[in-house]
């Protein structure tokens, strides 16, 4: 027997099922649309850094030479020989130029024949006075005649003396004919040529000798530096100081090259000030074994000036600035944002010193700054600030002195 329902029942099936929706439709329309707030932006936090801080006044220098000696030609001659090639590296005494020899050779010659001639004579003089002395006393010879060989004697004595600085005088002279490294160092190109009249009229330039190593750096001090660093002296109880200095570190770097990979030490202060300029130079002493750097380049300085060993240091793109100062952005305990104004120091690195307004246990937004406004909350995601090794930061004024008293 069939069990289907009946074909009226199944024509009002859809039906009833379209009334269903629209019934569920209907009452959906009639709830309310309640507001659900965003979740708080996250923001990445950072408690500062504590640790030593060295800051650095950094000025700007150039390197000279050591020793740098114009060779020249004392005598006058041509000149025989050119003993080195241009640019060479010599040592000390070698013989770099070559003047006629042959006059001055000469001139030994003629006054060391005098001196023969002048021993002779004294020493003739000599025995003739003590056989007439010896006379006089036998009433054979007078004393007069006595007197006067013995005034002889003492004459030519003289002209032996006499005759041995000429000799003397003679043999500088010849000397000067063979020009030599009066140090190790480089010689630059020449500058006369073989053949020429040399001395003529004075001293003639024949080239130079640069000494490269060690090596000087020059640098300046500022007026202002100078009276902030007296300051910051007086304050730990120190003075100022111009002599002892090789104590002081002195790191340099060149054109084209990051930070200051050379070192060195202060090896001079001068101890006035310069009145035209208002500056004090200073000069630093480098080894430069392999000569690898030259005189005459410009150089950024740096020198340590003070020690802070215990500096709050925060990341310092994380610090803005506005018409009150700079400021850091730090989260609360209830996650609400808070501006504080704080006062900056010197920059290490990626870092910043931050001298006052934050305390170490402040959680500083470090990433999302835009995303955190003063009184906003945030979902704070706290890290740690990189702990790399710390650099050197710089000043370009607030000094305690490099040139300081030994403690």
């Amino acid at each position: 027997m069939s069990t289907r329902p009946p074909r009226s029942s199944l024509r009002f099936a859809p039906r009833a099922a379209v009334f269903a929706i629209a019934a569920i439709t209907l009452a959906a329309c009639n709830s309310k649309n309640a507001y659900v707030p965003p979740p708080p932006p996250k923001v990445q936090v950072a408690q500062p850094l504590q640790r030593p801080v060295t800051e650095y006044l950094e000025l700007t220098g150039n390197t000279q030479a050591f020793a740098s000696v114009d060779l020249v030609a004392r005598v006058q001659g041509f000149l025989t020989s050119i003993n080195y090639v241009d640019g060479a590296r010599v040592k000390k005494g070698a013989q770099l130029f070559g003047i006629e020899r042959d006059i001055y050779q000469a001139q030994v010659n003629q006054q060391e024949a005098t001196l023969a001639s002048d021993q002779a004579t004294e020493e003739y003089n000599k025995a003739e006075y003590g056989r007439q002395a010896t006379l006089a006393r036998q009433d054979f010879a007078s004393q007069a005649t006595a007197q006067e060989w013995k005034s002889k004697w003492d004459q030519s004595a003289a002209d032996i003396l006499n005759a041995q600085a000429a000799i003397w005088l003679a043999k500088i002279n010849l000397g000067y004919t063979q020009v030599l490294a009066p140090f190790d160092g480089v010689v630059t190109n020449h500058l006369v040529d073989v053949g020429a009249l040399v001395g003529v009229s004075g001293p003639t330039k024949l080239s130079t000798i640069i000494q490269t190593d060690p090596l000087y750096v020059y640098f300046t001090l500022s007026e202002p530096q100078i009276l902030s660093i007296q300051r910051n002296l007086a304050q730990h109880g120190l003075a100022l100081r111009t002599t002892d200095l090789s104590d002081v570190p002195v790191e340099f770097g060149l054109q084209g090259e990051e930070g200051y990979p050379h070192k060195a030490h202060l090896n001079y202060a001068s101890p006035q000030v310069d009145f035209a300029s208002g500056t004090l130079t200073a000069r630093a002493l480098f080894d430069n074994k392999d000569g690898a750097i030259l005189p005459g380049l410009f150089v950024r300085v740096r020198t340590p000036i003070a020690q802070q060993e215990k500096a709050l240091l925060t990341r310092n793109d994380s610090i803005g600035t506005s018409q009150e100062g700079s400021y850091v952005l730090v989260v609360g305990a209830d996650n609400v944002v808070e501006r504080k104004v704080v006062t900056t120091g010197v920059r290490d690195g990626q870092l910043r010193v931050i001298e006052s307004g934050l305390s170490p246990d402040d959680w500083v937004v470090t990433e999302g700054v835009q995303r955190a406004f003063p009184g906003a909350k945030v979902d704070p995601q706290r890290g740690q600030l990189a702990s790399a090794e710390p650099e050197p930061a710089t000043s370009p004024e607030k000094a305690t002195s490099p040139a300081s008293d030994k403690k």
